[in-house]
């Protein structure tokens, strides 16, 4: 047809341009998005691993009322440093072994590195702990399979540390999406822009595949998380800005296929300037945007056939994210249902992440298999 034609299907000016409709505003429904708490918060909790990320643990631990009852790092410095500014009355080590048994330890938080953590948790398990593990849950997929099926048995919560689950935008659509109001999910755009260079000089610098693997972890989590079907097909690419003065490629982007839509995620972890986060989740019933400067400020708009809803968030991703992450593995302590961020589903997470490191090393897409699911 041509596009001078008169006919009467041609499209509008508006619609060639890409046009979009004013949206009358409507008020957000009020979703569960904020951390879950337990009734009981004096359940005994012990930190193995005091490095830089445990402050933000401990930190939104101390802020909800968690109870802390012993620390451990190698460093015992560290270790004894914590636990003074922020749970004084614990105890402090050098000793992971002392911290699984202690009577007074319910939960084992372990924010070691991955290496590390594997044999912890099978330690902590078998003591009869459960265990709250920092991502990734493991290098081996295989080994997470064992230590889920470890946990099973033995009557135990076994955790990961998904904390980007209840950074309060991703938290808000992702309960959007399971309340019904975009109804079936058939695309994921994420784009973020921001400046990874704190890394120089620590051992992420040196991970061939840092941004992936350490970083992308979160979206490929919140993509699992919000698709609601098994993933098909993973394509990504790695690679490195042209000035960047680390080892580590700082850019990446992955594209997931699953049955009815796809999933695209786009990093730049080299953007010195202008950081933006973009994140698009749509369905068949509406749509959910989140935009804004950087991971902690987030204006989240829900759009559906009644409207444009922009909701108030409460709380930060850091480190309200922490909060979330325990605060899930102490509800299902308490009441014996598997919480959200549980270590079998946290499986499929891993193999979306294994897909695409894959797939940037060989560049070649990567087929997930139907019998994985």
């Amino acid at each position: 047809m041509s596009e001078t034609s008169s006919d009467s299907a041609t499209p509008s000016l508006a619609a060639y341009s890409l046009s979009a409709g004013a949206a009358a505003d409507v008020a957000a429904p009020d979703l569960d998005y904020r951390p879950p708490m337990p009734s009981d918060r004096s359940i005994g909790i012990g930190l193995i691993g005091a490095g830089g990320i445990a402050q933000a643990h401990l930190d939104a631990y101390r802020a909800y009322g968690l109870n802390v009852v012993a620390i451990a790092d190698r460093y015992v410095e560290r270790a004894v440093a914590l636990r003074d500014r922020y749970f004084p009355s614990a105890t402090a080590g050098d000793d992971a072994r002392a911290v699984i048994d202690d009577a007074r330890v319910a939960v084992v938080d372990l924010a070691t590195h991955p290496a590390e953590r594997t044999p912890l948790m099978r330690e902590a398990l078998e003591a009869g702990r459960h265990v709250l593990s920092q991502k990734p849950f493991v290098e081996d997929l295989a080994q997470g399979q064992r230590l889920v099926e470890l946990a099973e048995r033995k009557g135990l919560q076994l955790a990961v540390n998904q904390n980007g689950r209840w950074a309060p935008h991703l938290a808000y659509i992702r309960e959007a999406v399971r309340a019904g109001h975009l109804g079936e999910v058939h695309s994921l755009c994420v784009q973020i822009h921001w400046d990874h260079s704190w890394v120089k000089g620590t051992r992420f610098a040196d991970m061939p595949f840092l941004i992936l693997e350490d970083f992308a972890i979160h979206w490929f989590d919140f993509a699992a998380s919000v698709l609601g079907a098994v993933p098909m097909r993973v394509r990504a690419v790695n690679g490195r800005s042209a000035r960047q003065t680390i080892a580590a490629p700082l850019l990446a982007q992955i594209a997931i296929e699953f049955p009815g839509g796809q999933a695209s995620l786009t990093f730049d972890g080299a953007a010195a300037y202008g950081a933006t986060d973009f994140t698009v989740v749509s369905g068949s019933g509406g749509a959910a945007r989140a935009t804004g400067p950087d991971l902690g400020t987030q204006t989240v708009e829900l759009f559906t056939a009644a409207g444009r809803a922009i909701p108030r968030l409460e709380g930060k991703w850091f480190n309200d994210g922490f909060a979330g992450a325990m605060g899930a593995l102490l509800c299902a302590v308490e009441s014996g249902r598997t919480p959200i961020n549980n270590a079998r589903d946290n499986l499929w997470s891993l193999r979306i992440c294994r897909a695409a490191i894959d797939s940037a090393r060989d560049g070649a897409a990567v087929d997930i298999a139907p019998s994985e699911a």
